[in-house]
């Protein structure tokens, strides 16, 4: 991370992140949390705050949202926070929808990246990873593949930093996502907020998670677990495209006003703090 200096003083240190469930931390549940959820960008603004006290935090992404929304719903309120460094990942939910021009969401997410690196932050971008969860999703790997060049080649072309989510191996492990398989579980969340400090150069602590071999499963049971996956979570997903519906639809976003990190603590912290003072 770069030093910020004003006056001969350091300047506010802001992160702010925007995006869709992968950032708002769906798949990584907290009772204590707004949206009832933690995730990886909330461990790295945690993470930051230890390391350099004073960063503040906003969270605006939402689950569902496709890019069109993060341009019109997020990008004015990021920019107006004058961040010091800024997360994106937009663009998965239009991987999956039926219909979508790949040339031209691959354009809008340039133009987004383009204003916010005019902020002169520091800016963090990702691939997609390619989650083999069933022949279903097939299809749309051809659209992950190019979606990932391009995000390579623009965080290439702006000196964006680019975390290569496609190259993880550790997220071979099932037990690396949440039960529907698209978002990742509490370990997953853990290790890609490592990740990202380290590509940030931000000192932290947070280890991979250390698991015995999978046991193996018989054909009986994997046939039991595929088909309740696809009643609990595959037909709802499309059901609810059909009807032009999202889980976003009524979410607010998590931190919507940039917050001081207790550097001890953390954002739990923070949350009892407010509740003792109410």
């Amino acid at each position: 991370m770069r030093e910020e200096f004003g006056d001969g003083k350091k300047v506010r240190r802001r992160y702010v992140a925007i995006g869709d469930s992968f950032t708002e931390g769906v798949g990584d549940p907290s009772k204590v949390l707004p949206n009832g959820v933690r995730g990886w960008a909330d461990r790295v603004a945690e993470k930051l705050a230890k390391a350099q006290p004073g960063w503040e935090y906003a969270n605006l992404a939402v689950r569902s949202k496709r890019l069109r929304h993060i341009i019109d719903e997020q990008l004015e309120p990021a920019l107006a926070m004058e961040p010091t460094l800024v997360t994106l990942y937009a663009g998965g939910n239009d991987i999956l929808d039926f219909g979508t021009d790949m040339d031209a969401l691959l354009n809008d997410y340039e133009l987004l990246v383009a204003r916010l690196s005019e902020t002169g932050a520091t800016l963090v971008l990702f691939t997609g990873f390619d989650v083999k969860v069933s022949a279903v999703l097939e299809p749309f790997k051809k659209r992950n593949t190019l979606y990932n060049q391009r995000v390579r080649d623009i965080a290439a072309k702006y000196g964006a930093v680019l975390v290569d989510y496609w190259c993880f191996d550790a997220y071979k492990d099932s037990r690396m996502w949440a039960p529907d398989r698209l978002h990742m579980s509490k370990a997953g969340h853990k290790y890609l907020a490592a990740q990202v400090l380290d590509h940030l150069n931000v000192p932290h602590k947070i280890s991979p998670k250390e698991w015995d071999p999978p046991t193996r499963m018989s054909m009986r049971e994997w046939e039991r677990r595929q088909r309740r996956w696809v009643n609990d979570w595959v037909v709802p997903l499309f059901g609810r495209k059909l009807r032009g519906v999202t889980l976003g639809d009524s979410i607010s976003p998590r931190w919507p006003e940039p917050v001081k990190v207790p550097r001890k603590g953390g954002l739990k912290k923070l949350i009892e703090d407010r509740e003792a003072a109410q």
